[in-house]
């Protein structure tokens, strides 16, 4: 595979997905957005202050993150899934110079760059309402991009396993829900058992979390590297092993 044989397969779904740029767009806004409003500002009225910032401004590092992750994920698994499986889309590409490690890569920095709309978005709306701090939310960009990539890595594994769409329920409900729940999305990780808050600071949601919440609020994040070399290591690790899959799956 040569370095950029990746990007007619960019373009492609990037191509199509602009003629419906806008409902999905808005799509991927609507679910966080209610989350965060109707926390933020219903339950965040009845908590105290959390770490020097109000519970709607700490929640919308955790949102933006969340959106990432599941406008990834999405396109990973379903997306990916129907090109795949369903349109076959993957086999006419195969049929060209292309080859499937150029697809498969092609797949993940679509996913990834979806997210990044998604979080961006996200990052527009937080900034309007007030909950941002200085241009040190502009570092929160690559940060999306990080986050996007590990989990379009790991949703291609799920994608390369799974015989229907019908398959997908169960990563969402083993994996990606209980995730959500424990990474600080919604609340500080100190307040759950301390066996349980180790297993959530070493998962990718809680890495991007711990990358983007300080800089909206105007901060550097403590120990910054380490999460970034965290999230490209889910990243490497995940996109090998959903290529290997993937290959056994369609080369067999």
């Amino acid at each position: 595979m040569q370095l950029f044989n990746w990007l007619p397969i960019w373009r492609r779904n990037f191509l199509v997905w602009k003629k419906l740029a806008i409902p999905s767009i808005l799509g991927n806004l609507a679910d966080p957005l209610i989350y965060m409003l109707g926390l933020g500002y219903g339950l965040g009225a009845m908590l105290p202050n959390i770490d020097g910032q109000s519970y709607v401004a700490f929640l919308a590092g955790g949102t933006v993150c969340a959106s990432t992750m599941n406008a990834a994920t999405f396109e990973a698994l379903y997306s990916s899934f129907s090109r795949m499986h369903v349109q076959k889309t993957w086999d006419a590409i195969l049929n060209t110079p292309l080859g499937l490690t150029d697809v498969v890569a092609g797949e993940l920095f679509w996913a990834a760059t979806k997210s990044l709309f998604s979080g961006a978005a996200i990052l527009v709306v937080i900034t309007a309402l007030g909950l941002t701090h200085g241009p040190m939310l502009l570092w929160a960009l690559p940060a999306i991009v990080l986050t996007g990539l590990a989990f379009a890595a790991l949703g291609l594994i799920w994608n390369a396993l799974a015989p229907s769409y019908d398959f997908f329920m169960y990563y969402f409900t083993l994996f990606i829900t209980p995730m959500t729940l424990i990474s600080g999305v919604f609340f500080p990780t100190d307040q759950l058992p301390g066996w349980l808050a180790m297993i959530g600071a070493w998962l990718p949601l809680a890495q991007g979390v711990a990358l983007v919440r300080p800089l909206l609020a105007g901060q550097v994040p403590t120990d910054a590297l380490i999460h970034i070399m965290a999230l490209l290591g889910t990243t490497v690790v995940a996109f090998a092993i959903a290529l290997r899959l993937t290959r056994r799956r369609l080369l067999k």
